[in-house]
């Protein structure tokens, strides 16, 4: 039914979604602090404003990787196994 899973892409989407993981936290974490210091929000509303985009920045930063990396390593870990049939 599912034979198109193969073992060697799920472990490389696995190793995918950790690569994902640590380059978000760095990634996400730098760009956050850079973009906190560019803030040049005299109200409270404005600082809301800017910290809710913040968080929009960073929930899409976080879905494209969490995403991308996995699907990413799955195909480069069927490749991969391919090569060595």
């Amino acid at each position: 039914m599912i034979d198109w899973i193969s073992p060697a892409g799920m472990i490389g989407a696995a190793i995918g979604f950790l690569i994902a993981m640590v380059n978000f936290r760095v990634l996400g974490g730098f760009l956050t602090a850079k973009l906190r210091e560019t803030d040049k929000s005299t109200t409270p509303a404005e600082k809301a404003d800017y910290e809710r985009r913040i968080w929009w920045f960073r929930f899409s930063l976080g879905m494209n990787m969490y995403v991308a990396f996995p699907i990413i390593g799955y195909f480069f870990g069927t490749t991969v196994s391919t090569m060595f049939e």
